[in-house]
């Protein structure tokens, strides 16, 4: 799951909002345009002068003062009034000011996840898009709904401040911002008549664990090694760090313009040309991705080259290269020309399929050359063999470039920059060696930089939309969920409100039983104060990314409108409660179950029923009340029940609200 990203380096200098001149200074967090959560006491911190008194002034008319300590930290608290604005907030210690306009008292809410709670208004075209966008955009003008979006980082320790800023929502901002998030909030604005604030931080494709503290993880024995293994590669990745800023630098954090990726100059062209000498780049087995040639934690720019040998009948005339799929970009050459490629975001799942003109096609031994950018993690090839081939482009007659190529990195990308490695010189073998590579999709890393530094910025709550990295980890995921949101709440000294996101069904494929992992999800209810909102019905069994982020938001916030603020609505789907055995039928209880419906999908239920042989047989099912009564012809001496447990199964059952249960099961088998 790829998507736009900022990428930092790990050795993070800590950036604040003023000059590195002044003594004063406060968190990117606080900003004009920010909200602070209503009618509380919130937190105002940063450094000054060590020993010197800070005072905050408001002009909701409340002032208070504290004095910095020797290190110069200081943490003061102010009282809000109830939801309104705008205001402003003086933050002065000796002779330095630093002044907040525009500021909003109202509800405070971070949405984090991946890749689902990632995905903007504006979708990831052309495949990943927003059901409504076209529309919603243009009208995103809200002054009372404002953003802040955390941007990207790794980091190994807990860091003290992020980049980022609050601003409000218009058509610009908004069509860059969390769909997930906008929808929530814009619900909440729109039922409360207060302002909605919202931090937004996230990561695609990152398990749970990236999102949990390491005083929590290391109590688990598979991540203690590893976080171990961070403290004793500091000095590594300071050297690595130094070798990067030695390097020529391309900086693409100022440049929004979509094409920024095209023809991008790293001093590679000649990589290209039909006679490159490439014998002393490294031997690859190819397709393969990233992650098999040494590079899972690397992002850049790598070349591959081949010589292809093509039959004498294939001679002048038109052929086509196919490559499967390229994570995330590419430019194709061939006898250093090009051919083809797709040269920005959005076309990772593309499969790449070049025509080569007859006029290339001289002789018998074509030289074939792809320079692949990533982006983001888990770059490079990775369909299946048989898609990687070279056939005449009129018949079905092909012929296999799998096998060993020549590759080079050319270039890493950190931090929106490009680190142009010399191609000639072949500057990657001297790239300082790593015991261990971090990255996004490693225990800790993303808890420590991206949302430490937020902490205790008052908040009323969080959502969450994550679950899909963990598909093959659920029985860990039952612990670290849970984990992660209690590690949340002692660290903010908070019991705030916390509601998820549950995965859609999607073509994982065999074995992944994601089920189980909707299961882990589900259980996780019982950690006082969440809520999950079920997306069984509304996701894409053939695009991880579904594009109905709308009833995502929206049933997030019908927790939060009944939990926070007292609504009296139906906010949650039937959730299976209990089961009893009746003869030869089984009868099912749930907790919000008012008007119950089933709504077949394609002629089916999706309800199964099992006795003690544990094979599952498609159920009859009638409803009585509040229950369900389920049977099988097949089964005389019913044991359990499972409803929609499968990676692709879609939801049925759902209330009077229309809205869909939990998939789930009545036994505990280990199948």
């Amino acid at each position: 799951m790829k998507k736009v990203i900022i990428l930092s380096l790990i050795c993070f200098t800590f950036l604040y909002a003023q000059t590195e001149t002044t003594k004063l200074k406060l968190p990117a967090i606080f900003s004009d345009n920010m909200v602070l959560q209503q009618k509380i006491d919130v937190a105002f911190w940063g450094t000054a002068e060590p020993n010197q008194k800070v005072n905050i002034s408001a002009s909701w008319g409340k002032n208070v003062s504290a004095t910095s300590k020797n290190d110069g930290t200081w943490l003061v608290k102010i009282k809000t009034p109830k939801a309104g604005g705008p205001f402003d907030v003086k933050v002065s210690s000796g002779s330095e000011t630093v002044s907040y306009k525009n500021v909003l008292i109202g509800e405070v809410w971070l949405c984090s996840g991946q890749s689902n709670m990632e995905m903007p208004l504006a979708g990831w075209p052309p495949r990943d898009t927003i059901y409504g966008a076209t529309k919603e955009i243009p009208a995103a003008i809200y002054p009372n709904l404002r953003f802040f979006t955390v941007t990207r980082l790794i980091s190994t320790v807990p860091e003290k401040d992020c980049t980022g800023t609050w601003s409000e929502c218009t058509p610009e901002n908004a069509a860059s911002f969390s769909a997930t998030a906008f929808f929530f909030g814009k619900k909440l604005m729109t039922e409360l008549n207060i302002p909605i604030g919202l931090i937004h931080s996230s990561w695609g494709g990152t398990p749970v664990e990236a999102w949990t503290a390491a005083k929590n993880l290391s109590t688990i024995p598979q991540y203690k090694e590893l976080i171990d293994k961070y403290a004793n590669s500091k000095e590594e990745y300071e050297k690595l760090t130094a070798w990067l800023a030695g390097l020529p630098q391309i900086d693409l954090s100022q440049n929004a313009d979509e094409h920024k990726w095209r023809d991008i100059d790293l001093k590679d062209k000649e990589c290209s040309a039909l006679n490159y000498k490439d014998s002393t780049w490294f031997d690859v087995n190819m397709p393969a991705s990233f992650d098999k040639i040494g590079l899972a934690n690397f992002d850049g720019v790598v070349w591959y080259r081949k010589q292809i040998e093509i039959p004498e009948t294939w001679l002048n005339k038109e052929l086509v290269l196919e490559l499967g799929p390229i994570d995330d970009m590419d430019a194709t050459y061939v006898n250093g020309v090009k051919v083809g490629g797709f040269e920005k975001e959005g076309y990772w799942q593309v499969e790449r399929v070049y025509v080569i003109p007859a006029e290339l096609v001289k002789e018998k031994n074509l030289t074939v050359a792809i320079r692949v950018i990533d982006n983001q993690g888990g770059g490079a090839f990775y369909g299946p063999t048989e898609k990687f081939r070279l056939h005449l482009k009129a018949t079905a007659d092909n012929i296999s470039i799998a096998g060993t190529w020549k590759y080079l990195p050319v270039a890493e990308y950190r931090n929106a920059k490009f680190y142009v490695l010399d191609a000639e010189s072949l500057a990657y073998m001297n790239r300082p060696k790593l015991s261990i590579e971090i990255s996004a999709y490693m225990p800790t890393t993303l808890y420590n930089a991206m949302i430490s530094p937020l902490i205790p910025y008052n908040l009323r709550g969080a959502i969450w939309y994550q679950g899909e990295s963990n598909t093959g980890q659920a029985d860990l995921y039952k612990k670290v969920f849970p984990m992660m949101i209690n590690n949340w709440r002692n660290d903010w000294k908070s019991q705030f409100s916390f509601y998820f996101a549950q995965i859609s069904p999607y073509k994982y494929g065999e074995g992944t039983n994601s089920q189980l992992l909707r299961e882990a999800q589900f259980q996780s209810l019982s950690v006082p104060k969440t809520g999950m909102a079920v997306t069984l019905d509304i996701g894409n069994v053939d695009n991880i990314h579904p594009g109905n982020k709308k009833d995502v938001g929206e049933r997030l916030a019908l927790w939060a409108l009944a939990k926070d603020f007292g609504k009296k609505l139906i906010y949650s789907g039937p959730s299976y409660k209990s089961a009893k055995i009746q003869k030869d039928k089984m009868v099912l209880a749930f907790e919000h179950a008012k008007g119950l419906e089933l709504k077949l999908r394609d002629g089916k239920n999706n309800f199964q029923i099992a006795g003690d042989d544990k094979i599952f047989k498609d159920a009859f099912v009638t409803i009585s009340g509040n229950k369900l009564i389920v049977s099988s012809p097949e089964v005389k001496e019913p044991k359990a029940i499972r409803y929609c447990w499968s990676d692709v199964a879609e939801g049925t059952l759902f209330n009077e609200a229309g809205l869909p249960a939990s998939s789930f099961r009545t036994d505990n088998w280990n199948d």
